[in-house]
């Protein structure tokens, strides 16, 4: 089980925001997911965005994969 921390969009057409989430690598981006690790709003001037660190810590040392973007999130966030 390829597990991946991602962003899930949320949100009306042409506003959208972000869950992150932590998720089989096999679903789709909006399906199923293991657990909400925080959240992402590029719409908001400035971007809003609020990640629980110690479960995000937790996912990445039992092996979780961030995509490239919540990759970026994370080390702005400074959980990487």
């Amino acid at each position: 089980m390829a597990v991946k921390i991602r962003l899930r969009r949320m949100g009306a057409k042409k506003a959208p925001f972000y869950r992150i989430v932590v998720a089989d690598g096999r679903y789709p981006r909006d399906g199923r997911f293991i657990e909400e690790i925080g959240y992402y709003d590029p719409t908001k001037e400035p971007s809003v965005v609020k990640v629980d660190a110690e479960k995000a810590k937790a996912w990445l040392q039992n092996g979780a994969q961030p995509t490239d973007t919540v990759r970026v999130i994370l080390k702005k966030q400074g959980v990487l």
